[in-house]
This record gives C-alpha cells, sequence and structure tokens, in this order.
C-alpha cells in the first residue's frame, strides 16, 4: 500500500526548480535519459535524471508548466526520525506512521514536500457491525448510520455553503470578465472541499475501527447520468465530491484493516428504515416521513440505515472483489496533510 504525504518544507528552492524546469525541456527536445547530457545546466544529477526519466520517455510531452525536484529511494536517509536528502541538504520530521517499509521518493515543490512511502497492508478484519453510509450533495455530506448501536455520525455540513459562497464569486467575476482571478478561486474551493474530505473520511475510517465495523457505500458510478434532479439541484450534483470521498475511504480503510461494502443504490432514500414501506414522495427537504408507520426521521439517517440494511440482507459486494473484476491495482493515494501544511483555514 502506497501513501503520499505532504509536508511544508520551509526553504527556497526556487534556483533549483529553475534549472529542474530547464533539465524537463531539453528532455523533451532531445529525448536523452543520460544526466551527463544536461550536466552544463548544473542541477545535481540523481534529481536531474530522474526529471529526464519522467519527460524524455513521455511521448506526449509537449511543454512544460510544473516541475518538481524529485529524490529517489538511493538519496533519501533516515536518521533519528527525521528524513535527510543529501543533494539537497534537506531535513523533514516523520511525523507520520513510521512503521512504513520504505520512502520510494521525494518530489519537492515550491512549498511542499510530497514523500511517498510503501506501507504493509494490514490484514482486514471480521466486522462485528456494519455502519451504512449515505453521501449527499447538499447538508451533510457523509451521515454513518450503526445499526447495531443506532449512533449516527453527521460530517460535513459547511461543504453546501463553501459551494454556493465561491459559486455567487465565480458569478460576480465571470461578468467583469476576470478568468484569471476566476481560476483561482475555483482551485480555493476545490482546496477546501478536498481538507474538508479528508477531515470527514479519517472521522468516518477511525470510528469503523473503534467498533469493529465494516463500511457500506452505495454504488455511485453512474449517479450524474442516470440521478433526476430540478434545476435548482444540478449545480449541487455536478459539484458533488463523491467520487473524491470513495477513493479516501477506500485507501484509509485498507491502512487500518476496514472492510469496506457496496450495494446498489435503488430506494435507499425511498424506503422507511423501520418497517420498509416505499414510497416516491415522501421527502420533505432533510426530513423522511413514512406515510405507512408515521415515522418522521432525517433523510441522510434513514438512507444510511437502509444501507447498512441491504448489507445485512447479502445485496452487497466487498471493494476487493469490485477491483479484482475491474482490474484495478493499489494505485497511489495521497493521505493527510500535516496539521501544519492545511492550504486554507481548515486544521486537521
Amino acid at each position: 500500500m502506497i501513501l503520499t504525504y505532504k509536508i511544508r518544507h520551509n526553504r527556497d528552492f526556487g534556483k533549483e526548480l529553475l534549472l529542474a524546469k530547464k533539465v524537463a525541456e531539453f528532455g523533451i527536445k532531445h529525448r536523452t535519459i543520460s544526466s551527463k547530457d544536461v550536466r552544463h545546466i548544473g542541477l545535481k544529477s540523481i534529481i536531474a535524471n530522474q526529471i529526464l526519466l519522467k519527460y524524455s520517455k513521455n511521448r506526449k510531452a509537449r511543454k512544460v508548466n510544473n516541475v518538481k525536484l524529485t529524490i529517489p529511494n538511493q538519496g533519501i536517509r533516515i536518521i533519528d526520525d527525521k528524513i535527510y536528502t543529501p543533494s539537497l541538504k534537506l531535513w523533514l520530521d516523520v511525523w507520520f506512521d513510521k512503521e512504513f517499509k520504505k520512502i520510494n521518493q521525494i518530489e519537492i515543490g515550491d512549498v511542499y514536500a510530497y514523500i511517498s512511502v510503501n506501507y504493509d497492508e494490514p490484514k482486514t478484519y471480521t466486522p462485528e457491525t456494519v455502519i451504512g453510509v449515505d453521501r449527499n450533495s447538499t447538508g451533510h455530506i457523509l451521515v454513518a448510520s450503526n445499526i447495531n448501536t443506532g449512533k449516527v455520525l453527521k460530517l460535513g455540513k459547511s461543504c453546501n455553503h463553501i459551494h454556493n459562497k465561491y459559486k455567487n464569486i465565480r458569478k460576480v467575476l465571470q461578468k467583469q470578465g476576470k478568468f484569471k482571478k476566476l481560476k483561482k478561486i475555483k482551485d480555493r474551493e476545490n482546496r477546501i472541499i478536498k481538507d474538508i474530505n479528508h477531515k470527514v473520511t479519517t472521522t468516518l475510517v477511525k470510528y469503523a475501527k473503534e467498533v469493529k465495523s465494516g463500511i457500506v457505500l452505495e454504488k455511485l458510478d453512474e449517479i450524474r447520468k442516470t440521478a433526476k434532479t430540478r434545476r435548482k439541484q444540478r449545480y449541487s450534483l455536478n459539484s458533488w465530491s463523491f467520487y473524491q470521498q470513495q477513493q479516501m475511504i477506500e485507501y484509509k480503510s485498507k491502512k487500518f484493516g476496514v472492510p469496506v461494502f457496496y450495494v446498489e443504490p435503488q430506494y435507499t432514500s425511498q424506503r422507511c428504515s423501520r418497517c420498509g414501506h416505499i414510497e416516491n414522495a415522501n421527502r420533505n427537504g432533510n426530513l423522511f416521513h413514512c406515510k405507512n408507520c408515521g415515522t418522521v426521521e432525517n433523510a441522510g439517517v434513514n438512507a444510511g440505515f437502509n444501507i447498512a440494511w441491504l448489507h445485512q440482507q447479502g445485496i452487497s459486494q466487498f471493494c476487493k472483489e469490485r477491483d479484482l473484476q475491474k482490474g484495478n491495482t493499489d494505485i497511489p493515494k495521497e493521505a493527510l496533510l500535516n496539521p501544519e501544511a492545511t492550504l486554507e483555514p481548515h486544521a486537521l
């Protein structure tokens, strides 16, 4: 299992990054993979070699925008719980889990260091209960319902406010024709949402580990194509980062040995979790009202219990089986940020 950690390095590598860009441009132009050919540029050969391997062999690469200083495993030392890279004389604190097999590489940007770490994947435990997770485009982005204890976690309520805030800002900028600033605003929104997704998925997985539970998710792969929404709800659906949440839950669950299952999403929002009655028009905002037994409950909570119930009925699919069917492998995922390295004012 490969995780990538992001740490602020507090160094000025402006000169080295400029040289790295020149090396990448040379590699694209001449398609060389020998660091001897770029010795005149002045970048350390161990770093220049990695950049050439990346850009020279990529036949689709035509332009260089953002190059990082890449240091391979052989250029990295672990000394007294610190990471040392002799080529850059850079020290980094090992604040993350130290039980790793090896550090694959480090990529240095202008502000952050990206550390790729290889861990042994822990054995998945047999769950004593299951937590049904309802992912939403409005309200709380994650609602987790423990079917055995009845405990409910409601997470990420601020996402909808953030989307609406930046939506209004973009409208103003579009009218003013400030398109460069428009892109910066969009990037800032994405960083904030990603930060929130990191927090809520970490909370969910740690809770599941604590109570020895499995996590049950809906299969939402085609949701944007199949969902029928009113016009005013289309923005919420299109800005919904459910796939990012799913990826975070999956790789964090692997790290902690938490099993993840999938169920089909049909009728999870329309079925009463108390009596099982299904009614098409039984939603009133964030409330679910059962016309059969009279139950009134939060719609996300009700859906979460239904998702867990579907798994208990055996209508589910284990995430590893799903990965095997798709031919998926362990793709490196980005892990939690260092609390000091948060891009926006949302400390972990």
